[in-house]
């Protein structure tokens, strides 16, 4: 299996080394300072829980036209990147390649089908608390990893059911869903909760879930995107943002998100796809959403990121 890891950043990096190391023929397609240490020095992954694990040397390219037609390609870029990695990587592209979205959001995928057409899209997502703590090195935080996937019309078609097989091999938890758009929705709930919070109140999960009232707006701003995915006609348990609230106690006490790292970082921020997309489709379905939209009013001048002078 030939498999390209566009975006090869904090999720990227982490899934695909699991992979490479796997033996799997893994393509990371990155840039910069993080792509010529990937070259140098290949791929190393930290982690305060688990085992840390090098791989000296690992096919890295800024070209996603460099590995050729490929079987599947994992896509983890930043939201605002989506547009900018669909036309890169158009020549990885066969009739038969498959396209995993490991990507935030719910509305990802709706632009990968107008581009490349319904048969090739599959829907997952992924679940791991790590980012890029310099060049070459991704650092995971807990122990959490895992990866979701499966067809949208349900089905169990080979190649979800070999992605899965190759997924698990590499000793990632991974499972198949029939019912995959769920699955993108519940992850929808934790993290525009958790990223909202954490970025918003510039801290860390711990002392948001044990003082009453951050954790009281945590909740409702996960509440929110409950109501706003029901609405929606997805098929969420009316109580799901009680259920996460019970997860987020079971993390790390250091435990945030990619959009806090990137604040952090003066980098652009995916606002406007999380808490954002909360407000725009709880507009369309008539569903009030003010905690989200004060999270979008709050991060409105850090949103572009930092604009050189």
């Amino acid at each position: 299996m030939k498999i390209m890891m566009m975006g090869s950043g904090g999720v990227g990096g982490f899934f695909g080394g699991l992979l490479a190391r796997a033996g799997y023929d893994v393509c990371f397609v990155a840039r910069g300072a993080h792509l010529a240490a990937l070259q140098k020095h290949g791929l190393t992954v930290e982690s305060e829980q688990q085992d840390n694990f090098s791989i000296s040397k690992v096919n890295a390219t800024d070209d996603p036209a460099t590995p050729g037609i490929v079987d599947i390609v994992i896509l983890s870029v930043k939201l605002w990147d989506t547009q900018t990695a669909i036309r890169a990587m158009r020549p990885a592209i066969g009739p038969h390649t498959g396209i995993l979205s490991l990507q935030n959001g719910v509305t990802k995928d709706d632009l990968l089908r107008a581009e490349f057409g319904e048969e090739a899209v599959m829907g997952g997502v992924g679940y791991v608390a790590t980012h890029v703590s310099r060049p070459g090195v991704i650092h995971q935080v807990g122990t959490m990893q895992r990866i979701v996937l499966g067809e949208y019309n349900g089905e169990n078609s080979k190649r979800a059911v070999s992605l899965h097989a190759a997924l698990l091999k590499a000793g990632i938890n991974a499972e198949l869903s029939s019912n995959i758009r769920a699955e993108i929705w519940k992850k929808y709930v934790f993290l525009v909760g958790l990223s909202a919070v954490t970025t918003a109140m510039r801290s860390r999960l711990g002392p948001i879930r044990t003082n009453a009232q951050t954790r009281a707006y945590f909740f409702e701003v996960m509440r929110e995107v409950v109501a706003v995915g029901r609405a929606q006609g997805v098929d969420l348990p009316q109580d799901y943002a009680n259920d996460r609230m019970r997860f987020a106690d079971t993390l790390p006490e250091d435990m945030t998100s990619s959009m806090h790292h990137d604040l952090e970082r003066g980098r652009p921020l995916e606002v406007n796809w999380l808490s954002g997309g909360v407000v725009q489709l709880g507009q369309k379905v008539g569903v009030a959403t003010p905690a989200n939209r004060a999270i979008c009013d709050i991060l409105t001048f850090q949103a572009e990121g930092q604009k050189e002078a």
